[in-house]
């Protein structure tokens, strides 16, 4: 719980209330992390916010912009922190591990799409998937 995160939360509109500040709290430590993730991680705290409240804050603070949800194929969504800029993912399809990949040419959009006419396209979403180096390393 950061002064940054009570300001950050005021400054959208929220209400500060334990459960977002212990969400963002958790995403600070745990990027990429899914709902049921970030639930454990607050229960091993101590915290008493039920599953489906995790998954409201989630919600919540997503609509409002402070949080970016991705969704991995063939996973759970997943939530993370940074946000103000067009990054992308890499995907490991052995483990599940996801990374940030920096925007592929330097400015959002990262990609040129013929859109059709009359459409602002203002973010791409890119998944990389493939094996992470770890994996590699163990299937050696």
């Amino acid at each position: 719980m950061t002064e940054s995160d009570t300001e950050l939360l005021r400054g959208r509109g929220l209400r500060v209330t334990q459960g977002r500040l212990a969400v963002l709290g958790a995403l600070e430590r745990m990027p990429h992390a899914d709902a049921d993730a970030v639930h454990r991680a607050l229960a091993g705290a101590g915290s008493d916010l039920s599953v489906q409240s995790v998954h409201n804050v989630l919600g919540d603070l997503t609509a409002a912009g402070v949080l970016r949800r991705f969704e991995p194929e063939r996973q759970a969504a997943r939530y993370e922190r940074r946000i103000d800029d067009n990054h992308h993912h890499a995907v490991c399809s052995s483990c599940g591990r996801v990374e940030d990949v920096d925007c592929v040419v330097g400015a959002a959009p990262c990609l040129h799409a013929d859109a059709p006419p009359g459409f602002a396209v203002r973010t791409a979403e890119v998944t990389f998937v493939g094996v992470c180096a770890d994996c590699v390393e163990a299937a050696a």
